[in-house]
């Protein structure tokens, strides 16, 4: 830390990104993206003159993909704002409604960034502790008169809240914004998007960087009424007006013209997901049943970290939170079947030896 960082930021605890290693060869297990390549006609599209174009600025507005998203999600294009990944898309959020007056409340445990926005933009927040078995209760945000930032699935643990609680949650709390994290909702739970139709507080971000194989490309979508999703572009336009590429707005076009292709790989994730999850039950471990393409799981008596390093040392990456009540758990993206066989081969030879 330099002696120009402002005070504001000198205790920021800034969010810590899943491992991204280049000293070997892993198996990669840590950051929930895809082990499936995007569809062919994502490649194909980037590759027919767009690499060409990268001399222009990229349309600000996207309009092409903002049309073809609306057509897909049954919504206006107004409806719709584009964002370089849902963590841009949050903080334009966290940015724009959040303040002293509407302060914000999510889970204790979920994802990490959202503590970390509170404190980028001085929001004071509470988390609300989940269950003993990870589940959110839903009734701690019934009239709490806060903005409710909630993952669904939440993100370690893969538990899911039903519509019908999150439409309780928007009635009794009329007077501020309640956003929906779906980053993993293609895997098994039903969407909310159909919501803001109804509700003119709610918001829903959705990525491309889960079930449409585009983590490297940076793009997701958020879902609101017209009059939040113009708050949101005013955060972009004095923030940076082409945060789109040009090749990322390119791939997501032809993502969305490939729907089937992706809901091919998607069904294939969750067929290796109850696989993995019935193999590891019947090895003894335990763990919450998931609607992401991870599962969050532990041992009993034994240590998460040492699962984690014994792991890596056979070269494969998990990740590994080092929190109250989670810090035995082991989050366990879901890979080829393949991977996932390496990874229980793995284990049992690392529990044979009883380390």
């Amino acid at each position: 830390m330099s002696r120009f960082l402002s005070d504001r930021f000198a205790g920021l605890k800034p969010y810590v990104p899943g491992e991204q290693p280049i000293d070997m060869k892993y198996i990669k297990l840590n950051t929930n993206e895809s082990p499936y390549p995007p569809s062919p006609k994502v490649l194909e599209r980037i590759s027919a003159g767009e690499i060409e174009k990268l001399k222009l600025y990229p349309d600000p507005l996207g309009s092409a993909l903002t049309q073809k998203a609306a057509k897909l999600y049954g919504v206006s294009p107004s409806n719709i704002f584009l964002a370089n990944g849902s963590d841009e898309a949050l903080a334009f959020a966290f940015m724009a409604f959040c303040d002293e007056r509407r302060q914000a409340a999510f889970p204790d445990i979920s994802y990490g960034f959202y503590p970390v926005y509170c404190a980028l933009f001085n929001i004071p927040y509470i988390q609300i502790p989940l269950r003993d078995d990870f589940s959110v209760n839903c009734e701690d945000y019934f009239g709490i008169n806060k903005n409710i930032i909630l993952a669904n699935p939440n993100a370690p643990t893969g538990c899911i809240i039903s519509l019908g609680d999150i439409e309780k949650m928007l009635q009794t709390n009329p007077g501020h914004v309640v956003l929906i994290d779906e980053a993993y909702i293609d895997f098994g739970g039903e969407s909310a998007v159909g919501l803001i139709k109804e509700y003119d507080n709610l918001l829903v971000v959705h990525t491309c960087s889960k079930s449409r194989s585009l983590a490297g490309a940076r793009l997701s979508f958020v879902f609101g009424c017209d009059a939040l999703i113009k708050d949101i572009d005013k955060m972009r336009y004095s923030f940076n007006s082409y945060n789109i590429n040009r090749l990322t707005l390119a791939a997501g076009e032809a993502a969305l013209d490939d729907e089937a292709y992706y809901i091919q790989m998607r069904q294939k994730i969750i067929g290796t997901r109850e696989k993995t999850a019935a193999a590891l039950k019947a090895l003894g471990f335990v763990m919450p049943g998931s609607k992401a393409n991870f599962l969050f799981a532990k041992y009993p008596g034994v240590s998460g970290e040492m699962l984690y390093r014994k792991l890596k040392e056979a070269g494969i990456l998990v990740r590994h939170f080092d929190k109250p009540r989670i810090s035995d758990y082991l989050r366990i993206t879901i890979g080829t079947d393949e991977q996932m066989d390496a990874l229980l081969d793995a284990l049992k030879t690392i529990m044979a030896k009883g380390e």
